[in-house]
């Protein structure tokens, strides 16, 4: 799939990364955070980010944290 060159909200960029992976969205002082599950998820999504939109995973998201593993 080619990148488009179109200007792309930031808020579209989200909901498909939402959409097609199983990542979080945190919000913090109003700016977004991806929380994802391991590296290879975090691979995936930055390539589709940036093959889809041409844009960088931190040109979309504050900051992207590793979740921490629930007891």
């Amino acid at each position: 799939m080619a990148a488009s060159r179109e200007v792309v909200e930031q808020d579209y960029v989200i909901e498909q990364v939402r959409q097609l992976y199983q990542c979080t969205v945190l919000w913090c002082e109003g700016r977004p955070c991806l929380e994802y599950d391991s590296i290879e998820e975090l691979d995936k999504i930055s390539d589709y980010v940036k093959t889809r939109f041409d844009k960088d995973l931190l040109d979309v998201f504050f900051v992207a944290v590793e979740s921490i593993p629930q007891e």
